[in-house]
């Protein structure tokens, strides 16, 4: 006899949002992220103590980061219905009816909710931090011109704030839970308790017992603020109905009770830059590289410190026969007898030119490695055209795989 189903407590729920939090934390995945953001914006020199010294920053990420991203979206954007074979002619025409009425709906939900744009961000938390995310929902308030309100919202989350039933599987229908974790206004989270508890779908007794409290991950620009409240969004298979159900809740209890959206699949679709074996977060591009990144900005910073304290000439002079030396331009100065050996110039050292031509090497081998090189972003001179374009032909062979990747999860996102 099959065993039936049972709807997870609030305790379960904290548990296993806990749990996941664990897991992220035991990888590293909260500190990387942070990581590999300051690099991608430039702010590459964070928690450095640099006492005064050159902090250049030279950002190889988001030249590169930005061209794989703009290679692999694509503005035409179009995902179509398209109506199986029938052995019918009348149904097939009445199929092909349909599926066209249902493209149509798709092309207004892409523009709608900006679909192209949310892409681009997509890949690129993908890029930067491992791991791109777009959450779908229906919103009943939305104004759309019919009778009934209501309609599908697309939203990017960042990794951080998703959390997989099974850690070790990256495939988002095969989940037993997912958990989004959001941080909102408290007064926002109270208004909406007291009209859930009007319709009886709030099981927090006092409304205002919905207090502030911290970012779970320590957010530094979450903690400008003490008005804000973590709230779960728990999604999970009903293996009794075969659809995908829904609890809200906050750390002081169940915000809304347990209800059935009636989506068969998971609203979200969630990609990997870089697949890691037996874990649902990938490798993020920036990741591999940050030992290239700090080792050019290091080098360019020993180079300034050399230029800046023995590149310039000094300038050596008696102090038995000049009490100060005036280096002004065109100023005269006083010596008391002969001039010969009074004053001398010594020349700044030199650098050598393998310094500056190691450093072009590891930012060019670094490029041509994330598939990037000259020819494929057009530094190179078009001598031959036919060459450059079979050139940056093969430059995008690389990223085909991450393009595929993410032409599937639009795929799904139709599906979804």
């Amino acid at each position: 006899m099959a065993k039936k189903f049972k709807i997870p407590t609030h305790e379960e729920i904290w548990k296993r949002f806990e749990k996941g939090y664990s897991f992220n934390e035991n990888i590293g995945l909260y500190d990387q992220v942070t990581v590999n953001e300051n690099f991608f914006i430039g702010n590459q020199w964070e928690g450095v103590e640099a006492n005064g010294l050159p902090t250049p920053t030279y950002n190889m990420f988001k030249r590169v980061i930005n061209f794989q991203v703009s290679t692999i979206t694509s503005d035409n954007l179009v995902i179509r219905a398209i109506p199986m074979p029938s052995t019918s002619q009348l149904a097939m025409k009445e199929l092909e009816r349909i599926a066209e009425i249902v493209s149509q709906q798709f092309a207004a939900i892409v523009k709608r909710n900006r679909i192209v744009a949310k892409n681009r961000e997509f890949l690129r938390n993908a890029a930067v931090t491992g791991d791109g995310c777009m959450h779908f929902y229906f919103d009943p308030t939305i104004e759309n011109g019919q009778d009934v309100k209501g309609e599908i919202v697309a939203e990017i989350i960042d990794n951080l704030r998703v959390m997989f039933g099974n850690p070790n599987c990256r495939d988002v229908q095969r989940q037993p839970f997912i958990i989004i974790y959001r941080r909102e206004m408290v007064d926002e989270v109270q208004y909406r308790a007291e009209q859930y508890k009007e319709a009886g779908f709030c099981e927090i007794e006092d409304v205002e017992s919905i207090k502030p409290d911290s970012d779970k991950f320590q957010n530094k620009y979450d903690n400008f603020t003490d008005d804000k409240v973590t709230v779960v969004t728990y999604y999970f298979r009903n293996r009794d109905t075969g659809t995908i159900w829904c609890i809200e809740a906050t750390e002081q209890g169940i915000l809304r009770e347990a209800y059935d959206t009636e989506y068969t699949l998971y609203p979200l679709i969630w990609i990997n830059w870089d697949y890691i074996r037996d874990c649902y977060h990938g490798q993020a591009m920036v990741t591999g590289l940050l030992a290239n990144q700090k080792f050019i900005n290091k080098m360019f910073a020993l180079v300034g410190i050399s230029l800046l304290t023995t590149a310039f000439p000094k300038v050596i002079y008696d102090r038995n026969r000049i009490t100060r030396w005036d280096g002004s331009v065109g100023t005269a100065v006083g010596v008391q007898g002969n001039v010969t050996d009074v004053a001398k110039v010594l020349d700044g050292a030199s650098i050598s030119p393998q310094i500056a031509q190691f450093i072009e090497l590891s930012f060019d081998k670094t490029h041509s490695l994330l598939g990037a090189s000259d020819v494929a972003m057009g530094d190179s001179r078009p001598d031959n055209t036919s060459a450059i374009i079979a050139l940056q032909r093969a430059a995008n062979t690389p990223m085909e795989l991450t393009k595929q990747n993410d032409h599937q999860c639009l795929e799904d996102a139709g599906r979804i």
